[in-house]
């Protein structure tokens, strides 16, 4: 059976980050405009629009009003309520995704971990995994995941190298409710050093709840370099 093609506004989509991946276009490089996509790939506007408008979205192309589209700069945009996979984030910039397991097993967490996990009584252990994002080689984000055994009993068994904590956690405890706490903090050293940074260097951290099937589920600490993260949002009011 032969393989529906993509629709047309993620092959132009596939054509612009082609060119971004290869090196022709770098960061500010401008790129083609709707006009040319139009003209090259024999596609309408608003296919072309479409493209270019969700690579904006997404933070690969930024916009400049009278000038055109850029590829944007290297410096990673997250939006600070959207949970989405760092593993898409990556990709969904053009960019390469790559994760590192530093740890995996079962713990007697620490109180906070228990408390956030609402574990009690003879609940004693939670599992839990140490994880290194990278893009396109450069450590991204260090994430520090403990998990409700109740919640994703097979947890342990999964290689998160293969596949994100996110995409499995989605499927295996599925959201019913999720809560962010972002704070700007100093690197401790083990994490300065899966981040290369100087012990001491300031480091976003993202503290993460998730709730499912009427339990809580999930608490990750994620932690980015401050000189390579920002967080932005766009909010309809």
């Amino acid at each position: 059976m032969s393989v529906p093609a993509a629709p047309l506004y993620e092959q132009v989509k596939d054509h612009v980050l082609r060119r971004i991946r290869s090196g022709e276009w770098g960061p500010g490089a401008r790129v083609q405009s709707e006009h040319e996509l139009v003209r090259e790939l024999k596609v309408s506007r608003m296919t072309a629009n479409r493209a270019i408008r969700e690579l904006v979205q997404t933070g690969v192309l930024s916009r400049v009003a009278g000038l055109g589209t850029f590829v944007a700069d290297l410096k990673v945009a997250g939006h600070p309520l959207q949970l989405r996979s760092i593993a898409a984030e990556i990709r969904g910039r053009g960019h390469r995704h790559r994760a590192s397991v530093v740890s995996q097993g079962r713990i007697v967490p620490e109180d906070e971990v228990r408390a956030r996990l609402g574990l009690r009584g003879r609940a004693r252990h939670a599992f839990a995994t140490v994880i290194v994002h990278h893009e396109n080689d450069v450590a991204l984000q260090v994430e520090e995941r403990y998990v409700n055994p109740a919640a994703a009993p097979d947890y342990l068994g999964v290689d998160f190298e293969s596949v994100t904590t996110h995409d499995y956690l989605m499927d295996a405890a599925p959201l019913e409710r999720v809560e962010h706490v972002v704070r700007a903090v100093s690197a401790a050293a083990p994490i300065a050093a899966l981040l290369a940074l100087e012990p001491g260097a300031p480091v976003l951290l993202i503290e993460r709840t998730t709730w499912s099937r009427g339990q809580r589920a999930s608490f990750a600490r994620l932690h980015h370099p401050g000189s390579r993260f920002e967080l932005q949002g766009v909010f309809d009011l």
